[in-house]
């Protein structure tokens, strides 16, 4: 399944970090949606030519983050993938920040191979009390026959705490045996932010049969021992210039860092 869906056996997907879409507080109305377009056309090229596995859109620069869509940036998010789309040689998915129902009707319309979010839990977040809806998600991906797309879930949010005592370990085994989950995902406290290794093995432990994926903080420095535990990661900071979230992807720092992969896979 990794490889049908990613493009490896060990994938490293690289995000695409769409700046700030129309609607959110730090949108360039004066550049408009050529701008967004020309920014993650760059780093598309830039991605492919260090040879990341797969690419996921993101609508990271929406700050301050909303946990339910609204119209306008839900429907320039699609715009912004029917035009870039073309471009993309490799396995690409789709992540609309805070929203899995939205996520999931991205990467339907869009044809994406695989989409990333909280689908579970209850969270005490920066945004506010976090009831997400994997149900909702994955009746739409029924609905629309679209069973081949993956769904990546993010078991332990960014920016947020989980309402509740259950360990790391039973929340990984309930997003597989109670919500579907096709692979499970391992964050830091936040964007960029480096996962904790034990955290890694314990959500592994629990789900042996589960791909599971560092969700952030994917670096040179540790790479070798997050494939060593984990099936996978999501690089986003690590490839952008000077490792600042906001900057475009350094094509240097992704082909260093391929090549590293390369010789530990």
């Amino acid at each position: 399944m990794l490889k049908q869906t990613f493009g490896s056996d060990k994938p490293i997907v690289a995000m695409i970090h769409f700046p700030p879409l129309p609607g959110t507080p730090l949108y360039d109305a004066d550049g408009g949606m050529a701008k967004i377009i020309d920014s993650a056309a760059r780093d598309i090229a830039a991605l492919q030519a260090g040879g990341v596995d797969a690419v996921m859109f993101g609508n990271e620069g929406d700050r301050p983050y909303v946990l339910k869509a609204s119209p306008v940036t839900l429907a320039a998010f699609g715009v912004a993938v029917g035009e870039l789309r073309r471009a993309i040689k490799v396995p690409f998915g789709v992540n609309y920040l805070w929203d899995p129902v939205a996520s999931v009707a991205l990467g339907v319309a869009s044809g994406a191979r695989f989409v990333r979010e909280i689908f579970t839990g209850v969270y005490d977040s920066d945004m506010g009390l976090w009831v997400p809806d994997a149900a909702g998600a994955l009746q739409l991906r029924t609905s629309t026959r679209r069973s081949d797309m993956k769904v990546m879930y993010n078991i332990n949010a960014e920016f947020a705490s989980p309402v509740g005592s259950r360990t790391l370990a039973q929340r990984a085994k309930s997003a597989v045996f109670a919500s579907l989950a096709d692979v499970v995902l391992v964050s830091g406290p936040m964007t960029g932010e480096a996962v904790e290794l034990s955290n890694l093995k314990e959500a592994k432990a629990a789900v042996p049969d589960t791909p599971v994926f560092a969700n952030t903080g994917v670096n040179l420095d540790n790479v070798a021992d997050i494939l060593s535990v984990g099936d996978g990661a999501i690089v986003g900071t690590h490839f952008k210039v000077g490792g600042d979230t906001w900057s475009p992807v350094d094509g240097d720092r992704v082909k260093r860092f391929m090549d590293r992969v390369s010789g530990l896979r």
